[in-house]
């Protein structure tokens, strides 16, 4: 987890929203929690819809991509999350 991903979301916790953090890379299974959730690898093909699956099964409504590793899929998939109201966001990396 990124000092930048912590960092956004204390400026986010101020809008008392819910926040998940997440992360690709191998995490300590006593670190997941309802607060931090293992993210599918973004080298894999499904990768886009995985995430997809994600949001929907936890209510994701904004994704803030903080890895260009990511953002390359979810940007060409902005279209699909946008047909379930999830935005993602890419202004931070």
């Amino acid at each position: 987890m990124s000092a930048k991903a912590h960092g956004l979301k204390n400026q986010l916790n101020n809008n008392n929203g819910h926040i998940i953090l997440g992360d690709y890379h191998d995490l300590p299974q006593f670190m997941l929690s309802d607060k931090l959730i293992k993210l599918p690898d973004p080298a894999l093909a499904s990768y886009a819809h995985q995430m997809l699956s994600l949001c929907l099964d936890n209510s994701i409504s904004i994704i803030y991509v903080l890895d260009n590793k990511e953002a390359g899929q979810l940007t060409e998939a902005r279209q699909l999350f946008a047909e379930y109201d999830i935005e993602i966001n890419t202004d931070d990396i």
